[in-house]
């Protein structure tokens, strides 16, 4: 029940759609009878098969799909590449998805290569710019041009290499550069390593102690190679190297064991180290211990002398501790040391009003709701609930102005749209998919507008390609088309199937639309199948659980069977879980046996509880399966929905009462 991943080439909605885009894209070409070869070129890249591309290409030609069929091919064979071909290439298909994408690799090939002469004019026509590593070369670009560095250049490089979880040539080289130029400090190239510990990223680590202290690269392989070993033989920490490593070790033990991390840092590492490292420290084992739901976590965090010291990670943790015990300074104090960026984000919006709140008076309660009323709406969990906060519930937003023909026309015209829905049918979900994003977020600055964003979801939920007419009508600043970002497929056999068991149907679809969003042969990426995402051993135990005869694998994937079972297996885990929502909703996604654990502590508010969920997908997957079926409900209803009521309260199952479904997967 995880996030679909590459789907099967779905051949039904071939026909006239696929001759309508065709006649879109090349008005001089009569048929598009090769898509077999597209999928086959798909799969030779795949496999990097530089023969076989070269010798299907002019089979392609005159496809709508040919831009990808040349990326392709050209793709494979970059390195070896004339820069002839590559302008050859980006001429011929100028404008489109595919030269921009060509144009990323042909910069990072420039890069590595050093070739600044050419690197400079080709950046100056990339519209896309959301490489991190490209960004760093064109950085070093500028460096070599002027001879000189800005603030914003350093800025730019600092923030994208603490950014990136795997090693790279990019930032590690500007970064280098700007240490050698004195314009970074020491200090955030060993906060680069430590991110990279914390992110089980040894080789990021390794090359940024590379750039600050080569000498302790043989201490810091040591560390990697076993942190506990590593600290029973370093008897003192007295250079700044030792202590760093020092710092490395025991982070590495708070990942494994927080408990034993804390005793060696309070017995022994502690006076050796400067405050910073201390905090840092105790930062990391308080979010270690804090994703392990130990009550712990919070006497670790308060060890923390200076805030501004964690990372935004750790805050988020000593947020999530801090809630848990109702500490609510704790909970304020954390969310101002954050970032602004951070400090942006709904969640810390949100529980910081809700700190000010609890520790009361006029001025802060004025600020609070304040706070609220900057985040209040139904866009998602949190939004839902500053909205109660502020006194209102959830209605069905005023839909916008109906769309005009001329928009829907131009939505209709644009080519990377027509390329992105075929694409899409004939099974190359994933580049059907990035070529829509393109041309909806990327092809121009800032994304397109929020009329051209409904038209071109309309375009998709009119070919009834759910998830790119959800996530592109979910992208408006202004307006809302609730039809559009909370669509109701399958209606009839939804809310019969939920009906007939006592199963919510916003509920329903609150989890579909976050399971699937309504694809019917999702595939994910651990074999869970159709509209609610049903692993292989769950359906056949539910089958069998609820006596549905003559039941065989291949059925899952008939979307009656597939609704069938997915409710019954949801309702089963419902009845298990005390009738919570939230917490059904994390065993749809994570398997029942971890919220089992999860519950047991004490009694929260299910906010509370969701947001301490430990796995970031599932935490992420309960307060969108919340949230949109508090929205369902308000479209299915006509009434105000609260979010709240659905959420409860969360805690230890009641001993006295019998468990429902022991067995249940």
């Amino acid at each position: 029940m995880q996030v679909p991943g590459i789907l099967a080439p779905r051949r039904h909605l071939l026909g006239a759609f696929a001759l309508a885009i065709a006649s879109i894209l090349q008005p001089a070409c009569a048929q598009n009878a090769n898509d077999d070869v597209l999928v086959q070129m798909k799969q030779a890249f795949q496999r990097s098969d530089k023969a076989r591309l070269a010798a299907l290409l002019p089979q392609a030609r005159g496809h709508a799909l040919e831009p990808w069929a040349a990326y392709w091919e050209l793709k494979a064979r970059l390195d070896d590449a004339s820069p002839q071909e590559v302008q050859d290439f980006l001429s011929r298909y100028a404008g489109s998805y595919q030269e921009d994408r060509l144009r990323n690799d042909w910069l990072l090939l420039l890069g590595k290569r050093r070739d600044w002469d050419s690197f400079a004019p080709m950046y100056a026509g990339f519209r896309m710019r959301d490489d991190v590593q490209v960004r760093c070369y064109a950085a070093l670009a500028d460096m070599q041009r002027t001879g000189g560095v800005t603030k914003a250049q350093v800025e730019e490089v600092r923030e994208g290499w603490l950014r990136q979880r795997d090693a790279d040539d990019g930032c590690l080289t500007a970064a280098g550069q700007l240490l050698a130029a004195r314009q970074l400090s020491p200090d955030v190239v060993w906060k680069k390593a430590r991110l990279a510990i914390e992110a089980n990223r040894p080789q990021a680590a390794r090359d940024a102690i590379g750039l600050v202290e080569p000498e302790a690269l043989p201490m810091f392989a040591q560390v990697n190679a076993s942190a506990p070993k590593f600290l029973a033989s370093a008897v003192m920490a007295a250079s700044k190297a030792r202590k760093e490593m020092v710092v490395l070790a025991l982070v590495k033990t708070a990942i494994a064991d927080p408990d034993v991390a804390a005793t060696q840092l309070e017995g022994k590492w502690s006076p050796m180290l400067s405050a910073e490292e201390r905090n840092w420290v105790w930062g990391a084992i308080g979010r270690q211990s804090a994703g392990k739901l130990s009550l712990q976590a919070s006497a670790y965090f308060a060890n923390v002398t200076k805030n501004s010291d964690l990372s935004d990670d750790m805050l988020g943790w000593k947020v999530r501790a801090a809630l848990r015990t109702g500490q609510w300074k704790d909970v304020n104090a954390s969310v101002t040391a954050m970032s602004e960026a951070a400090q942006a984000d709904p969640t810390w919006v949100y529980w910081r009003a809700r700190a000010l709140n609890a520790m009361g008076g006029e001025e802060r309660k004025a600020q609070a709701r304040t706070l609220l009323e900057t985040i209040a709406g139904t866009r998602g969990f949190y939004e839902l609930l500053a909205l109660e906060d502020l006194g209102q519930r959830a209605v069905v937003p005023t839909k916008p102005a109906p769309l005009t023909a001329e928009e829907k026309q131009a939505a209709r015209n644009n080519p990377s749209l027509a390329r992105g829905l075929y694409a899409i049918a004939i099974g190359l979900r994933p580049e059907g998919v990035r070529e829509w994003n393109y041309a909806t977020n990327l092809h121009d600055a800032g994304g397109l507008g929020d009329r051209e964003l409904l038209a071109a979801a309309d375009l998709a939920c009119q070919r009834e390609v759910w998830d790119r007419c959800i996530n592109t009508s979910e992208r408006t600043k202004g307006a809302i088309d609730i039809d559009q970002r909370f669509p109701m497929p399958f209606h009839d056999t939804v809310l019969r199937k939920s009906q007939d068991i006592g199963l919510d149907p916003a509920y329903v679809y609150g989890l579909i639309r976050q399971e699937s969003r309504f694809i019917m042969d999702a595939r994910s990426g651990v074999g869970a199948s159709g509209l609610m995402q049903v692993m292989p051993a769950t359906a056949k135990w539910t089958a069998n659980k609820i006596g549905l005869a003559g039941f065989t694998p291949n059925q899952i994937n008939d979307r009656e069977t597939n609704i069938t079972i997915g409710t019954a297996y949801l309702k089963l885990a419902l009845d298990d879980f005390d009738g919570s929502m939230a917490l059904a909703a994390a065993a749809y996604n994570a398997g029942p046996g971890r919220p089992r654990n999860w519950r047991n502590g004490p009694v929260l508010d299910a906010a509370i509880w969701a947001e301490n969920v430990p796995f970031a997908e599932t935490r992420d997957y309960v307060k969108k399966v919340l949230a949109n079926t508090t929205n369902y409900a308000a479209i299915i209803s006509g009434q105000p929905q609260s979010l709240k009521s659905r959420l409860g309260r969360v805690g230890p199952r009641n001993a006295g009462e019998p468990d429902p479904s022991k067995d249940l997967p």
